[in-house]
């Protein structure tokens, strides 16, 4: 009975594989992508941070602007600028969150600055992907004009450039530029239960 089961498995597998080898044969074609890490649950920097992390391991120059969390002590933020400054660039421009602040002008300026940062890394050819940390907040609130954004992504972005942009409550123009959009859902936070956030967990 075991022997019947792992030949009719083997079939299976065989059957998928040959399926998947067709399927990735007419994949070939590479381009920069926009990426979209949005939604109310965890993970949206963390996965923009990992991507950055494939591109070191890749020895791919990238860089990291950080719009919000500006005047964190972050885990990320140690360990790209202590360890992989010469592959990747941190920049640091929000200066905390906007309830924190409570100071719309500083806001603005703040985002104007992270903005254009960006875009001075976003054009430079040698860098291969830029993470926009938490940039759709900026968005949400009207600190950055969206169309400027769009039309930045869509016009100067370079072809092989890969951009990251996350945060909460992403446009649904920016979703409809984007290449791919991955939405986190939130299922349960211990935050909810009196839970603060936590190093190695949060931050």
């Amino acid at each position: 009975m075991q022997t019947d089961d792992n030949a009719r498995h083997a079939q299976k597998m065989a059957r998928i594989k040959s399926a998947r080898d067709k399927m990735m044969q007419q994949k070939q074609g590479e381009k920069g992508l926009v990426i979209v890490h949005t939604g109310k649950g965890k993970g949206k920097s963390s996965s923009g941070f990992g991507m950055i992390l494939r591109c070191i391991a890749h020895g791919m120059p990238c860089a990291v602007v950080q719009f919000i969390k500006g005047a964190w002590d972050t885990g990320e933020r140690r360990l790209l600028t202590g360890h992989f400054g010469d592959l990747c660039q941190f920049h640091a421009m929000g200066e905390g969150f906007t309830w924190e602040t409570q100071d719309r002008a500083r806001d603005i300026a703040a985002a104007r600055a992270g903005w254009d940062k960006a875009k001075a890394l976003i054009r430079d050819p040698s860098i291969r992907m830029v993470l926009l940390d938490e940039i759709n907040i900026a968005l949400r609130y009207d600190y950055l004009d969206l169309d400027e954004v769009l039309a930045f992504l869509r016009d100067e972005k370079p072809v092989m450039t890969h951009v990251v942009l996350t945060g909460r409550n992403a446009k649904p123009e920016l979703i409809a530029l984007a290449d791919l959009v991955t939405e986190m859902e939130q299922v349960k936070h211990p935050f909810r239960d009196g839970i603060k956030a936590q190093a190695g967990v949060e931050f």
